[in-house]
């Protein structure tokens, strides 16, 4: 059955943002962009071969299955409600208040600290590309610039944003993926039979190898915030979260398969450097495509620190809305029609903590992997809570079916692999803990668990009605996507 367009565009209207006005494309270009797909074939492969070795593309298609797994959880949700907050209200109405709060407050760290992590990653490729013309600025600079163009692009239009990601995105992996067929044709299309064999490959490779590869992939719900704002998002935004994971996936795995087939015969390990497709293109005669490439992973860098500012301000923006931050925050603006006011505390806080890091002497490229280990807590937490509430949702539905607790069971047990590899087991070989200061941050995320849990529970006994506003906002919600006694969701 076909779900009745009427009601959705009041869905839409309720919170005030610029509605019906994102394609499919431009809803998946979102998702797209906080994964940055571009920057791990262009800059960060070495740093997964280095654990899984020959069974890198193993450890890609592992996580493709994951995160197929954890999207179908996710698009339980997606294909019967839309709205701004995108898997925080979702919990809620899986799993309580509580445990909403916590994916609420999980996602706002996962995105930002993302952003900031980018951040750095593009003000750390533009001084290296500047310094080839004599041209030293200084970090903060660089900071600043980024931050400052990306606050403008999600303040003022939010489809601006999603076209800039769409081609940004979209050039960069068409290059990629070109490249990538030169040099597999380059090797006459060999079969690599020590990868596909796993030469040398442990079971504790795949598994260390997954805990960077599931980090590859973190923000592909990120899709889910633009509730109001896609078109038919009941359908589109499904597509979109099921759609980046597999291109993701599919991408991410025939450019590791190609590039580490490229590096045989080198004299040169792919795991010391820094650019690897640069290095293939320049063996190829092709120094000009990797110089392409090169700008595309700088842009792509951007167009993610554009991707995780509008995912984290549509959290705050309906977080406000439900009374848990200050009123303003639930504004958007009379003319953008964006939460303006959300993005700009988001861009701020996106500048300001890298900016203080390099204050005080961090480098970029050191910052950039701080951040980005942090932000992974926040991602993780959020798969967890958002598999575990779907069959409890669906429970409350009468629609829960036997398959539905299996995907459910099936994706928590493969969360626990990249949970149990950023936290570490004592005296595992599998799993040894991180070394310092990468130790720390997990004992730091909870600290920040509980200090956020706790504000909400100081606010719960100042305003008693507070959770029945946040329930009766997120159920309202949900009613106007509610099927009439003819018409069903089409997402089983």
């Amino acid at each position: 059955m076909t779900s009745d367009p009427k009601p959705i565009p009041k869905a839409r209207s309720m919170h005030g943002l610029k509605s019906n006005c994102l394609s499919f494309g431009e809803v998946l270009a979102q998702s797209f962009a906080v994964i940055a797909p571009t920057t791990i074939p262009a800059s960060n492969l070495g740093l997964i071969v280095a654990l899984a070795g020959n069974g890198t593309w193993l450890s890609f298609v592992l996580g493709l299955v994951g995160l197929v797994l954890v999207s179908m959880n996710i698009n339980q949700f997606a294909s019967r409600s839309a709205s701004p907050g995108s898997l925080y209200s979702y919990t809620v109405k899986g799993l309580g208040p509580m445990a909403g709060v916590v994916c609420g407050w999980s996602l706002v760290l996962a995105y930002l600290f993302t952003g900031m992590s980018v951040l750095c990653g593009f003000a750390n490729f533009t001084n290296v590309m500047l310094g080839h013309l004599g041209i030293h600025p200084s970090s903060i600079t660089l900071l600043a610039i980024g931050a400052g163009i990306a606050w403008y692009t999600a303040y003022k239009d939010i489809q601006l944003s999603a076209v800039a990601m769409l081609w940004i995105e979209g050039i960069s992996l068409i290059l990629i993926t070109v490249l990538g067929v030169l040099i597999w044709a380059h090797k006459g299309f060999a079969l690599d039979m020590a990868q596909l064999s796993l030469q040398g490959v442990t079971p504790g490779n795949i598994a260390t190898g997954l805990v960077l590869v599931m980090f590859a992939f973190s923000g592909f719900e990120s899709a889910t915030s633009l509730g109001d704002e896609a078109k038919n998002p009941l359908k589109t935004i499904p597509k979109a979260v099921m759609g980046s994971v597999i291109l993701a996936g599919l991408f991410f795995t025939f450019t590791a398969y190609v590039e580490m087939l490229g590096f045989q015969g080198t004299g040169v390990s792919i795991t010391s450097n820094e650019e690897p497709l640069g290095f293939l293109s320049q063996q190829l005669g092709l120094g000009f495509l990797g110089n392409l490439v090169a700008i595309g992973a700088l842009f792509s860098f951007f167009a993610c620190v554009i991707g995780t500012i509008n995912p984290a301000a549509r959290i705050f923006f309906l977080m406000a809305r439900h009374g848990l931050f200050h009123s303003k925050l639930g504004l958007t603006h009379a003319s953008n029609r964006t939460p303006h006011i959300a993005v700009s505390l988001c861009t701020l806080v996106t500048f300001l903590v890298p900016a203080v890091m390099s204050m005080f002497g961090v480098k970029l490229f050191e910052s950039m992997g701080y951040l980005g280990a942090v932000c992974s807590y926040g991602f993780l937490t959020v798969y967890l809570l958002i598999s575990i509430a779907a069959p409890i949702y669906l429970q409350r539905l009468g629609k829960l079916r036997f398959r539905h607790i299996i995907v459910s069971l099936m994706s928590v047990g493969f969360l626990m692999i990249p949970v149990l590899g950023s936290v570490g087991i004592p005296g595992s070989l599998m799993f040894p803990p991180p070394e310092a200061p990468y130790n720390l941050f997990p004992y730091l995320f909870v600290v920040y668990i509980a200090l956020t849990c706790g504000w909400f529970v100081l606010q719960r006994l100042r305003s008693p009605h507070l959770v029945g506003s946040m329930e009766r906002g997120i159920e309202a919600i949900h009613a106007r996507f509610e099927p009439t006694p003819l018409k069903e969701s089409s997402y089983e």
